[in-house]
């Protein structure tokens, strides 16, 4: 079997691309996002339910015995229980 030819690493030169937002940056927006734009989050979320996207909701933890886990992450489907499926359902006609 032929070895293959060996690369240079002398000749190597980085293109200089890299992350252009710093990562406290991104972690503020987001932060600024969860905390402060709860009924936009809301209508995003519902609107990716709708189309059918798997969306998970935080909720407070009904099991109250569980005081490590004050919150859980839940799929929505669970908690809204969507009837669209079935509102669509079609009739033939004869």
């Amino acid at each position: 079997m032929a070895k293959g030819k060996k690369s240079s690493g002398k000749q190597y030169t980085s293109k200089g691309e890299h992350n252009n937002v710093s990562r406290w940056l991104k972690k503020a927006c987001r932060r600024d996002y969860l905390e402060n734009c709860k009924i936009e989050r809301t209508n995003n979320q519902m609107k990716a339910f709708l189309k059918g996207k798997r969306v998970m909701l935080t909720i407070e933890n009904p099991n109250k015995n569980e005081t490590n886990k004050k919150f859980i992450r839940v799929p929505a489907r669970e908690v809204w229980r969507s009837n669209s499926s079935s509102s669509f359902n079609m009739k033939a006609s004869h």
